[in-house]
């Protein structure tokens, strides 16, 4: 009766130390002045770049790694980088029309992070649900995530998203197949830069 009472108040112990010992979460707030996201628009005749401006995030780490997050995009802050003048504004215009983002009617886009996986040092493939138009898709990508001191730095490259799966079908072969040399990608990419701190 001694040794299993010894048992058992041993294996409680064991239970509660690794209990006590296990890392809290740490919740960083992503800086929207110091973060940025770039865009890529591929077309037939050539390519679009520019900018567009988060509107507030969360990561969480535990144990130094990824767990989970959330950002949301300004899609009103939408801006070209390649053009001036009037031919960036009538760019814009068009980016933020019916035809592409339905800004006036969707100004903002979210992105929650559903799955974390290790992929190497510092390296994680990342699994989460995009809304844009109202509309959810999940999307992967390979990331880069250090903390550094009280902040986290987090960078994704080349993160190709199929606008079509978001009603947006403007210029599409997949859609327009007499369309020719005014096609338009249906991916774009994004380059994420996110800073969070606590």
């Amino acid at each position: 009766m001694k040794k299993t009472l010894a048992i058992l108040v041993f294996a409680a112990s064991v239970s509660l130390m690794a209990f006590t010992n296990k890392p809290a979460d740490e919740k960083f707030t992503v800086d929207t002045q110091k973060s940025t996201v770039t865009w890529i628009g591929r077309k037939v005749t050539g390519e679009h770049t520019g900018t567009i401006k988060l509107a507030g995030g969360t990561l969480v780490l535990n144990g130094g790694s990824l767990k989970s997050g959330m950002f949301d995009i300004n899609m009103n802050s939408i801006t070209t980088t390649d053009l001036q003048g009037e031919y960036a504004q009538k760019l814009i215009g068009h980016l933020q029309s019916d035809d592409f983002f339905s800004t006036a009617k969707n100004p903002v886009s979210r992105f929650v992070i559903t799955k974390v996986a290790p992929a190497g040092p510092n390296v994680v493939n990342v699994t989460g649900d995009l809304t844009i138009k109202g509309i959810t898709k999940p999307v992967t990508f390979p990331a880069t995530v250090k903390k550094e001191g009280n902040a986290v730095v987090a960078v994704a490259k080349g993160v190709k998203v199929d606008r079509t799966l978001y009603d947006i079908r403007y210029g599409s072969k997949s859609f327009f197949e007499s369309i020719g040399d005014k096609a338009i990608d249906n991916d774009f990419e994004l380059a994420i830069n996110l800073l969070a701190t606590k």
